[in-house]
């Protein structure tokens, strides 16, 4: 029996505020759900997983992002298929946000607040482990 498992990827994207370096973490709006994430997507064919992250960042963004440590994976279901998303701490580099067709907003939030408009429970998750990852050792 054939894998029929849709691999996608992203990031937990973050920075240090402009205004007082407090942490921030980029939420994105896609119209076509109505709802509030982390930016990721689905995987092109024989593309590796921290590629496809990095690749969604930016087109969901309009960020490059430095990739950190790996966060945890989530894995549920899209109708009768599992879904697995790997994903990424990564600090926002160079860009600017563009609204696309994919996403219309995005918002810099402190992890609170990132906390509470992210519209998947499962997705609050990543941002506890973000921090975890960024903690001194």
């Amino acid at each position: 029996m054939a894998d029929d498992t849709i691999h996608a990827a992203g990031c937990v994207l973050w920075r240090r505020s402009p205004v007082d370096s407090a942490l921030e973490i980029c939420l994105v709006h896609r119209p076509k759900y109505d709802d509030w994430s982390h930016p990721k997507g689905k995987l092109k064919r024989g593309e590796a997983f921290l590629t496809g992250a990095l690749r969604e960042v930016e087109e969901e963004t309009g960020y490059d992002a430095v990739p950190g440590a790996v966060l945890p994976t989530l894995r549920y279901a899209v109708g009768e298929r599992p879904k697995e998303v790997r994903y990424w701490a990564a600090e926002a580099a160079d860009g600017r946000f563009a609204p696309n067709d994919e996403v219309d907003r995005v918002l810099w939030l402190s992890p609170t607040a990132a906390r509470h408009r992210l519209t998947q429970p499962r997705d609050r998750d990543l941002v506890d482990a973000l921090l975890d990852a960024l903690r001194p050792a």
